[in-house]
């Protein structure tokens, strides 16, 4: 199984690009939805990925843990897991204002990560390929509270365990792919 991340900033492209590795690879493909439609700008995003996004594409929505997708990716040939840096942000989102910052919820949030990123190494399909979009938060400047400062915390560490088992790293600006690692 390989593991390809696409990375960039928000609204770079990152998505579509992936979306059209996907769509080069194979007619067989998993859409992992991350996203949750926590207001009406979230809801319209949601139906603008949806639209764009084959119909004969296979999808399955996830909230807590990225692993309880894992049963559904048997038997496509790419599984499309769009995006890294929302399922974080919807993780730290559930935790009250009090936890902010909490070193137990940022060791769980890793480890469900380290633990989707081994199962993904594992991969019971011979020949699957996992791609997975994420945002950049190393490029931009130190957030102005607790909340954001948090998210770019985790969602780096995150980033960089997954760069680091990635076969191929994209890095898109203004919709321009550059291959980084592979």
């Amino acid at each position: 199984m390989s593991l390809i991340l696409v990375t960039g900033g928000v609204r770079s492209g990152k998505s579509r690009f992936a979306e059209e590795l996907a769509q080069q690879a194979s007619e067989s493909v998993l859409y992992v939805a991350t996203g949750e439609a926590w207001d009406g700008e979230m809801s319209a995003r949601i139906e603008r990925h949806r639209a764009r996004r084959p119909a004969s594409w296979g999808c399955v929505e996830v909230g807590g843990r990225l692993d309880e997708s894992l049963p559904a990716c048997s038997g496509y040939d790419v599984v499309l897991v769009d995006c890294l840096s929302t399922w974080v942000s919807n993780r730290l989102m559930s935790v009250s204002e009090e936890e902010w910052r909490s070193e137990a919820i940022t060791r769980e949030v890793l480890t469900d990560a380290q633990e989707w990123l081994a199962a993904v190494a594992a991969g019971s399909s011979p020949g699957q390929t996992v791609i997975a979009v994420t945002s950049e938060v190393g490029l931009g400047g130190v957030a102005m509270n607790r909340l954001g400062r948090w998210f770019a915390d985790v969602l780096g560490d995150v980033n960089q365990m997954a760069a680091r088992q990635a076969d191929t790293v994209y890095a898109v600006l203004a919709g321009i792919p550059w291959r980084i690692k592979g």
